[in-house]
């Protein structure tokens, strides 16, 4: 990612606003630190202490832990709201980021926490393995990916946090926990928002490797996908809608299918009046799509297919806000629609939105708990005042079908309401009380979201 000049006046009016909401100075930086480290990757905002940690082995973990009266870890800082902050200390895993073991019997994989997928991606794939699927970034954490149930698309595909088969912490103690399928408390730790202690290693379930081809469909009429939403939506391996909400055609469907061996992938030239893209697109028609993966109908590995950016290019719009909100499959049109009646309002402060589908788990406090969602994202230009306002508004749009926002994204539903959504949320409370009961792990942002203090 290139460095940029951070320019202040960055709002922490994020996540239900827990600090004071203008930012006007920096911290001081350890000179070991790049300029921005202490920034969030779309710089809205900057964390809260320079006190940063770096331990370079699990026994360094956790004697800061034992030592600590409170912190956070930092994933790869591409929150977009204070889930990962800290007034007191934060601990970085830039140092705990390798592949510990390979069971090519079980096949299963054990990494290190701070490992990115991009990086473990290239090695499954050289070793003759692959994830059940990618987000649209590969630039993220595993750790931090599957603490806020991060996802791709599919309606057959969970989220990444679907693929854990096994994880370790450090409790507040400085123990290690080791929790796998046949723990109960296993479904609770998974999606644990950080909050029960730094994640050290992850065992991820693997299958094959497998090739996957893209191809872009522009200009979707909105009444196709009213009489053919799931079809459409089942169509490939991975399917994302693209849209503005300011046209009647949906502007972009990225369709990839999994291509089995000596097989040809096929993509009609029409599809349900959309028309295959000839040239190759980005998710923001204005912006380049050299730093996007390889579409045209180009089979190639999964992990080069699957996320919408190359890990090598800087991914998306750079300086952004995004909010996602999750709401029942068969209400995930009905849900589009209440969203496009806001049209007038998001077009002007709008990148892009971004639909998909993710299917149910048993995870405590997965967006998919129990349920087969339909995620309506979208990625805001950085205009915080103006975004932040629209944002209750579009939660009122969409309060029907109880959507679940992502935990690492912008939002502003109030604890009250947020809690009902979570039918084990005072299940995940008791792991948080048993694993950290004096709140070491906590933040302003947890008391606020999973406590309503």
């Amino acid at each position: 990612m290139n460095k940029r000049t951070f320019v202040k006046n960055t709002s922490a009016l994020i996540g239900a606003a827990l600090v004071s909401p203008w930012i006007s100075c920096s911290p001081k930086k350890p000179e070991t630190m790049e300029a921005d480290y202490l920034l969030n990757w779309a710089e809205n905002f900057q964390f809260s202490t320079d006190n940063v940690h770096f331990p370079k082995t699990i026994a360094e973990v956790q004697e800061i832990v034992r030592k600590s009266k409170s912190l956070r870890v930092l994933g790869s800082r591409h929150s977009f709201n204070r889930i990962a902050d800290s007034e007191e200390m934060l601990v970085s895993f830039d140092h705990l980021n390798k592949v510990i073991s390979l069971d090519r019997d079980k096949m299963q994989v054990t990494v290190e926490g701070g490992i990115k997928y991009g990086e473990l991606c290239t090695y499954l794939h050289e070793q003759g393995f692959a994830l059940h699927n990618l987000a649209s970034l590969p630039h993220i954490s595993v750790a931090g990916t599957i603490a806020t149930a991060t996802h791709g698309s599919g309606l057959e595909n969970g989220n990444l946090s679907t693929g854990v088969a096994a994880i370790e912490f450090v409790n507040a103690n400085g123990d290690l926990v080791s929790l796998g399928k046949a723990d109960k408390e296993f479904y609770g730790a998974v999606v644990g928002l950080g909050a029960l202690g730094p994640v050290t290693k992850v065992t991820l379930d693997l299958q094959p490797t497998f090739e996957v081809a893209q191809v872009v469909y522009m200009d979707l009429p909105w009444e196709s996908l009213k009489d053919n939403f799931l079809e459409i939506m089942g169509s490939g391996y991975s399917v994302s809608l693209f849209l503005d909400w300011g046209s009647d055609k949906i502007n972009e469907v990225w369709v990839k299918k999994r291509i089995m061996q000596g097989e040809t992938p096929e993509f009609p030239e029409d599809f349900f009046g959309a028309k295959k893209a000839s040239i190759k697109m980005h998710p923001v028609p204005s912006m380049s799509a050299e730093s996007c993966s390889e579409q045209l109908g180009v089979a190639g590995p999964w992990y080069d297919r699957l996320p919408h950016f190359k890990m090598e290019f800087q991914p998306s719009a750079g300086k952004e806000l995004q909010s996602e909100y999750f709401v029942p499959l068969e209400n995930g049109y009905e849900a589009m629609m209440a969203v496009r009646g806001m049209s007038a309002q998001i077009h002007p402060h709008l990148f892009i939105s971004e639909i998909r589908t993710i299917k149910a788990d048993d995870l405590w406090m997965s967006t998919a708990y129990q349920r087969d969602s339909v995620a309506i994202h979208t990625t805001w230009k950085q205009e915080i005042p103006e975004v932040m306002a629209l944002l209750p508004q579009m939660e009122a749009k969409l309060d029907k079908f109880q959507p679940r926002p992502h935990w690492a994204k912008l939002f502003t539903i109030p604890y009250e309401i947020l809690s009902n959504r979570y039918a084990k949320i005072e299940d995940f409370k008791g792991l948080l009380s048993k694993y950290d009961p004096e709140g070491k792990f906590r933040n302003a942002y947890l008391n606020k979201n999973i406590f309503g203090k």
